[in-house]
């Protein structure tokens, strides 16, 4: 178990009433339902457009199998920066979830702050014939995503993803573009200018949710790093100019919209833009919504370089306090991590599966990945994949919104992308020392 870390205030514990809505009454108060089942609750930042409707599904299919636990599903708003924040705020109250999802780039700050039990600890202590689930299902290299600085193991990947391009073949082609999209960003630039002159709409929407994973892979790819030796060096000359790429197709081309995610994934699934990067996990919601010729291809590297694509999606960690809270949240950490539920996960998502024996099993994707193209993408691109950035020590949810806040300022005009940039750097350093 970790030692609790962490300052809070009231503004913190009103943050989980505001996020995830008023509970009638949570695991605090709530351990047990009328027919004796330990009730848990499961944290997640999976909005319905990507995979909200799955993960409803897997609890209801628990529940009704479960003879022991029943799951109660809590939606964060504000991805894995929102999450943090009302778990923060949850802790304040001397509450806890059972088990959450921990995007990759908060892995270091969740290990720091929050109090949580190994998943091999936990059933090493109750489960003793799952000994070797995670060795059994796992390669090494994914399990050493959701692994510590020391090398313990937080928690369990459950979502990988890469961004990819999806595109409106039918608007390239109306804009007498090649229909197999573009390869490089230099590319996607041109692609983008032409077919705003062309037909007037947009052409490419690069993903603006509340994190920056989108950013790393457009930076990265350029030759920039993130974070070196734990300090921050993103505003260098490669991240400088790939910044500037996409500040000026939004500026001065303004063949890029400045939107929300919601609604730039929507503008592309509407056809008003013609390509859209994003994760493949919204594989789901743009194939089964768009009424065009619709593909997804592999992220644009630059001209003589090879992409850096950072691990997308989360683990889950279990957070339950006492004992029998525990035991219910391996329970239903092992039912999601099943052949069935994994492939479920990733029909309804997108998601590439982390457990090694999906893809090939005929009651997993066998079939589906045979007619599911899409996901060929991100597959493929596997390759290229790097870990999201955790910023060390306390100060993750900081960085992450200093960088969130600087693209707001770039992306509206109101400062430089070296000025930003540079600033910006400076500011997360000083957070870091």
């Amino acid at each position: 178990m970790k030692k609790l870390v962490i300052l809070f205030t009231f503004v913190a514990v009103l943050l989980v009433v505001s996020a995830c809505g008023k509970k009638e009454e949570t695991t605090a108060n709530k351990t047990s339902n009328e027919g004796g089942k330990t009730v848990i609750e499961y944290w997640h930042v999976n909005a319905e457009t990507q995979g909200g409707k799955t993960v409803d599904e897997l609890v209801k299919e628990f529940n009704a199998q479960s003879e022991t636990t029943e799951v109660i599903a809590k939606f964060n708003p504000d991805m894995y920066k929102g999450l943090m924040q009302n778990l923060q705020a949850e802790a304040a109250a001397g509450k806890a979830p059972a088990i959450v999802q921990v995007g990759w780039s908060f892995l270091n700050y969740f290990a720091n702050n929050f109090e949580y039990s190994s998943p091999q600890a936990i059933i090493d202590q109750y489960f003793p014939e799952d000994k070797t689930f995670l060795e059994d299902y796992f390669l090494s290299n994914v399990l050493a995503l959701a692994q510590g600085p020391d090398g313990e193991q937080i928690g369990i990947p459950y979502s990988l993803s890469t961004p990819v391009l999806y595109i409106n073949r039918d608007l390239l082609k109306e804009a007498g573009l090649d229909e197999n999209g573009p390869k490089t960003w230099e590319e996607v630039k041109e692609f983008s200018k032409t077919i705003k002159e062309q037909t007037g709409k947009f052409g490419v929407y690069i993903q603006q949710p509340a994190d920056n994973w989108a950013t790393q892979a457009l930076l990265e790819s350029n030759g920039a790093k993130m974070i070196t030796d734990g300090k921050a060096t993103f505003a260098s000359e490669e991240g400088i100019k790939a910044y500037q790429l996409w500040a000026d197709m939004v500026l001065e081309d303004q063949s890029a919209p400045n939107l929300p995610w919601d609604q730039g994934i929507q503008s592309f699934i509407d056809g008003n833009v013609a390509m859209l990067y994003t994760t493949i996990a919204q594989r789901s919601n743009v194939q089964s919504n768009s009424q065009f010729d619709v593909a997804a291809i592999k992220s644009p590297a630059w001209e003589g370089k090879s992409p850096k694509l950072p691990a997308g999606g989360a683990m889950l960690a279990i957070t339950a306090k006492d004992e029998e809270q525990r035991k219910a949240g391996w329970e239903f950490m092992k039912f999601l991590y099943s052949v069935e539920s994994v492939a479920k996960w990733t029909e309804g998502t997108g998601y590439v599966p982390p457990r090694k024996d999906v893809a090939e099993a005929e009651n997993g994707l066998k079939d589906f990945l045979a007619e599911n193209e899409m996901m060929n993408a991100a597959i493929e691109q596997m390759d290229g994949v790097v870990p999201w950035t955790s910023f060390p020590g306390d100060a993750g949810l900081q960085a992450e919104q200093l960088l969130l806040d600087v693209r707001d300022q770039i992306l509206g005009g109101s400062i430089s992308v070296e000025e930003g940039l540079k600033a910006t750097e400076q500011q997360i350093n000083e957070l870091l020392q």
